[in-house]
């Protein structure tokens, strides 16, 4: 009988997908409340959790794009409307 091995993630990779999680909800916060405060945090949590990541998550550089997207319609918004930024 021949089985193929499982392939178990490095404690790495999982301690990056939950950073790239934190990453992620950071920034859809910062949209609606205080971006200079929130995105910044996103962005490095994020380039944290890229660097932590293997070569082939994608999680990671999602959120890393993400964050900077949700700073750029953050500052808009706030700026549009009048909103305290920070």
């Amino acid at each position: 009988m021949s089985t193929t091995p499982v392939e178990r993630e490095r404690p790495g990779e999982i301690a990056a997908g939950y950073l790239a999680a934190i990453s992620l909800a950071a920034s859809m916060i910062a949209v609606v409340y205080r971006p200079v405060r929130l995105a910044p945090f996103a962005i490095l949590v994020g380039l944290v959790a890229a660097g932590m990541a293997g070569r082939h998550s994608r999680l990671p550089a999602l959120a890393v794009g993400i964050a900077t997207l949700a700073w750029l319609v953050g500052m808009t918004i706030a700026v549009l409307t009048s909103r305290p930024i920070y």
